[in-house]
């Protein structure tokens, strides 16, 4: 047909080339060597079915990146890779979101799940500072236990060569003096050491505090006080072992607030961040030993429930839910009453699965089922699933 454009000279196609192109150079191998025919792996064989299982990868984050009109960028691939294979619960949530709502994603929405994701991570520079610091102070102790050493040692052979003396019947007046002159030397070492680790104890006690709340800030969300999704992912693997050695129960719950962008849009993002504390505190009051509440990211929190089976974690959540559906909130900058705040929910029964991942996408599943059927209930996800 005249005027057709053949698929191989397609700009989508190209991106894809390009990109199968660049995970080639990975390898360190030019064209030549990659395709010839002694190279290239079997028909069937697991080699080759890997290399086929990455160009598809390849071809899906190259067909993904030209639908949004995105650059290639090592952002943008990374993202795209999270959310094409799963490897990141939270990006891939967020571009599912964004795709209901607007249908398509930009460079700088991109940019921003970004930096979401490493907004409650430690800076390398001030871990490199808290290193450094580390290190410093293991350096002046490491030295004060070896002066001090050398001065117990140096003290020691001296006295052993004064009571020589005395022993072999030397005049002990001079000798005496000599003992109570080193014995002076010793005590003023001994004081000057014990300063100096005074010292160097408050500095480590100053960096043992800053060591923890970097540790704070890196597992717990800022807003709500809540642990964050880096924390939850540690007590999960936690809670999955007890559960198994204790022949225990062990269920997850995803909740989404409803219509939660609404509420940022009409009332602002202040009152949206006072709504988020809210329903934090709602769901932190089940938390206990046995019961652990995490602010997941953006508008969702997890819940993880050990010694409660999926049916009974649903009714825990959906006690939580009911809760918040009766509140009436007000707007504190202008007194307004806003509309009713709730949050849908999604329960799967964690050991029930192969691994605790796919418990979690269970749960997301059943979570996005409540949203779709209505909102404000609590789904339970089929163990089928």
């Amino acid at each position: 047909m005249t005027g057709a454009i053949s698929p191989s000279a397609s700009p989508q196609h190209g991106l894809t080339d390009r990109l199968a192109r660049w995970a080639k150079g990975l390898s360190g191998k030019p064209d030549e060597e990659a395709t010839a025919e002694d190279q290239r792996p079997r028909p069937g064989s697991a080699s080759s079915r890997e290399v086929n299982r990455r160009r598809q990868l390849y071809g899906e984050i190259g067909d993904f990146l030209f639908a949004h009109d995105l650059d290639l960028t090592p952002i943008n691939f990374s993202v795209a890779l999270d959310y094409l294979t799963g490897a990141n619960i939270g990006v891939e949530k967020a571009i599912k979101a964004v795709l209901m709502e607007r249908g398509k994603i930009t460079n700088g929405w991109i940019e921003s799940v970004a930096a979401d994701q490493r907004a409650d991570e430690v800076t390398p520079d001030s871990l490199a500072t808290m290193l450094d610091k580390v290190e410093e102070n293991l350096t002046q102790f490491t030295g004060l236990m070896h002066e001090s050493r050398n001065s117990a040692k140096d003290y020691g052979a001296a006295l052993q060569e004064q009571a020589k003396g005395l022993a072999e019947g030397s005049d002990a007046e001079p000798v005496l003096a000599r003992l109570v002159g080193l014995t002076r030397s010793m005590v003023e070492k001994t004081r000057l050491v014990e300063t100096q680790l005074r010292d160097n104890q408050k500095q480590t006690q100053a960096l043992k505090s800053s060591l923890e709340n970097a540790r704070r800030a890196a597992e717990h969300d800022h807003l709500t006080g809540l642990p964050n999704r880096r924390a939850f992912e540690g007590v999960l693997r936690e809670e999955v072992k007890l559960a198994q050695d204790n022949g225990e129960t062990l269920s997850v719950a995803f909740c989404d607030i409803d219509h939660f962008k609404h509420v940022n849009d009409t009332h602002g993002h202040d009152t949206g961040d006072r709504v988020l504390k809210f329903v934090a505190g709602l769901l932190a009051k089940a938390s206990d030993d046995h019961c652990h509440v995490a602010r997941h990211g953006g508008e969702e929190f997890v819940m993880l429930f050990r010694g409660k089976t999926a049916a009974e974690a649903c009714e825990a959540v959906d006690a939580v839910r009911e809760d918040l559906a009766t509140r009436s909130l007000v707007n504190r900058s202008n007194g307004e009453r806003m509309e009713r705040v709730s949050f849908s929910a999604g329960v799967a029964n964690v050991l029930a699965y192969d691994d605790p991942r796919s418990a979690l996408k269970a749960a997301d599943r059943a979570l996005y089922l409540a949203k779709e059927h209505g909102r404000n209930r609590v789904y339970l996800a089929a163990e089928t699933d």
